[in-house]
């Protein structure tokens, strides 16, 4: 765009998504579909949330950083389904210029302290597993408060670095979003100006906030499964890994749905396969984590249970 266009054209005050367009006689059963997915997300982590406060079994570390994981998801979800189920009975599914910064800031400070708190979770498994007898000084609650405060930091010095920057950029047009969601990218392809400082910071943070907590993870789950492969009886390592199953079954999800919805090419691939892979990510992935937890963790059943009244065999909490 030439400086003498950019003077022609009007600034950007809206933005008009494009998501869900190729199918216009679907938006009902879209809709039906999506809110379903975010009753069962809100249903889930509130329940995770509520099982983890009431049960005195579950005041350990491990199911600390489950609840705020929960949380995360809620706000995660939130960010974004609302805004999608109100659209898909508007024949123009617009969202305004703040609105949309709005969500970018929300969705990027969930996404990377999300990122940090699972990386949080694999040190606290790394602990309980490999030095069992220190555990109760490595992960005291001061430990724990930290390391869950540090995570939301993360998130939001991230955030509000990458909002202030898309602040700057110069929209003049055209205002349409390939997408049903803001983010940082679909604003980087929609500017007229120069985005060389935004795409610096974009992939420094993603090296950061995302390839750098993904790697501590991956690591500590090797030392895990290492120091469980030493275990000598097949119950003990069964009860081991018991404990980091949930967990690990997470981060998998997690970060292979973000892995193929943002590192993968942009070319070749339809609108609706962009959008499939945005929702596996973006809404999919926060239901799913209350339900992995809930089938694969015999302590958060038995808290669950007691919610319904329904009585449960004695456990014993692994740290």
């Amino acid at each position: 765009v030439t400086p003498l266009e950019m003077n022609n054209q009007t600034d950007v005050t809206e933005f008009i998504f494009l998501g869900f367009s190729n199918h216009p006689n679907l938006q009902g059963l879209f809709f039906l579909i999506f809110l379903v997915i975010y009753l069962t997300t809100l249903l889930g982590n509130t329940l995770i949330i509520t099982s983890t406060r009431i049960s005195s079994a579950l005041h350990t570390p491990m199911y600390y950083f489950l609840s705020n994981l929960s949380f995360l998801d809620i706000c995660y979800t939130s960010t974004t389904i609302p805004v999608m189920l109100m659209n898909f009975f508007q024949e123009k599914k617009t969202i305004s210029y703040d609105s949309c910064l709005s969500q970018i800031f929300f969705l990027v400070t969930c996404a990377g302290a999300e990122c940090v708190l699972l990386a949080a979770m694999a040190y606290d498994r790394y602990v309980a597993i490999c030095h069992p007898l220190q555990y109760p000084v490595l992960m005291s609650v001061k430990v724990c408060v930290f390391l869950v405060t540090g995570s939301w930091l993360c998130g939001l010095v991230n955030s509000v670095t990458h909002t202030v920057l898309a602040t700057t950029l110069t929209l003049c047009g055209p205002n349409q979003i390939s997408h049903f969601l803001c983010d940082i990218p679909f604003l980087l392809k929609l500017s007229c100006s120069d985005t060389s400082l935004n795409e610096f910071v974009l992939h420094v943070a993603s090296a950061t906030i995302g390839l750098s907590p993904c790697l501590f993870t991956a690591v500590s789950y090797i030392l895990i499964i290492s120091a469980i492969l030493r275990i000598p009886s097949a119950q003990g390592r069964s009860k081991a890994f018991s404990t980091c199953a949930s967990h690990l079954t997470v981060v998998v999800v997690f970060y292979g749905t973000a892995n193929f919805n943002y590192d993968r090419p942009r070319e070749g691939y339809s609108l609706d396969m962009d959008i499939l892979v945005s929702v596996l990510f973006c809404v999919m992935t926060p239901m799913l984590n209350p339900i992995i937890y809930s089938l694969r963790n015999k302590e958060v059943k038995c808290a669950l249970r007691k919610l319904s009244v329904v009585p449960c065999p004695v456990l014993t909490v692994a740290s």
